[in-house]
């Protein structure tokens, strides 16, 4: 998601774009992506919702190398009139908003060294392209991206940006689904990762929660490890039909006067997947300096 107070490098547009300049890569960041790719690829189909590996297919995204934005965001639009476009890194909350808002996708065009092959800070290409853009091809799930980016600038001017942040966070980048065979995966930050895959599903540590708009919106969250608390939608159906039935001024009017809640909360009335264990994170928290 973006950050606030950012400062608009030079040679970007107003909008914060700027070229990919596919040409640019070298075969060594087509490799990354490549094994990235394979990796992920071989892990996601028994784990992952069907939606995202139909539009990897429909995406032609198994192609070797980064994908082109401009073919990419061809095919994309096609199925549901959304585009890639590039963006040197972060972005500030309101551009972020307008360009969902308006079914553009921002991504990185850097992509990971291979010293970061697991884990970095910043959002690469392989995180935005693969983690995010197959669901892009999902026609509901495409109204919900767009729905939010609408929903971001009524927030934008209501002072609730960190509200709905943590919809984003908990659904777009860390959601599980319930599915026929049970839960699945669809966040973009566990499908790209090849420790959080594993980790969402099958690690006792994680609490597993079902959704509900406003128990989320009053959850922190780790962003700089595993989740401690994942939430669980029904269908993209049902998480699209909440954010467009849902009147958000009141809704952020009552959080308001609320407490947040740790990311390991279980409230009593929560509908429990997994109560999870927190081994991992005791764990961390024990191994961490005084």
């Amino acid at each position: 998601m973006a950050e606030a107070e950012l400062s608009r490098p030079a040679g970007t547009a107003e909008d914060w774009t700027v070229p990919q300049d596919w040409a640019a890569y070298t075969p060594a960041e087509h490799a990354m992506w490549d094994r990235l790719f394979a990796r992920q690829a071989a892990m996601l189909p028994d784990r992952v919702v069907p939606e995202f590996m139909a539009g990897l297919d429909m995406l032609r995204m198994d192609k070797p190398g980064i994908p082109d934005f401009e073919a990419l965001s061809e095919r994309l639009m096609k199925a549901t009139g959304w585009q890639v476009v590039a963006v040197p890194g972060l972005v500030p909350d309101r551009v972020f908003f307008e360009h969902l808002a308006n079914r553009r996708f921002v991504a990185g065009r850097f992509i990971r060294k291979p010293e970061q092959l697991d884990y970095l800070e910043e959002p690469d290409v392989f995180h935005d392209v693969f983690g995010h853009v197959p669901l892009l091809s999902h026609p509901v799930f495409a109204d919900y991206m767009q729905a939010y980016g609408e929903g971001g600038l009524r927030a934008d001017g209501l002072g609730a940006i960190d509200r709905l942040a943590r919809l984003y966070w908990y659904t777009v980048e860390f959601g599980l689904i319930r599915g026929a065979g049970g839960l699945k995966l669809y966040g973009a930050g566990i499908v790209s990762s090849f420790g959080e895959s594993k980790f969402a599903l099958d690690d006792p540590s994680p609490n597993r929660i079902g959704f509900g708009l406003e128990r989320l919106m009053r959850t922190e969250y780790r962003i700089d490890d595993y989740q401690q608390s994942y939430f669980v939608i029904d269908s993209f159906e049902d998480l699209l039909r909440q954010t467009i039935e849902t009147d958000f001024a009141p809704l952020y009017h009552r959080l308001e006067g609320q407490p947040d809640l740790t990311p390991e909360t279980v409230l009593p009335e929560d509908h429990v997947f997994t109560l999870g264990t927190q081994a991992y994170a005791r764990a961390k928290l024990s191994r961490t300096p005084a």
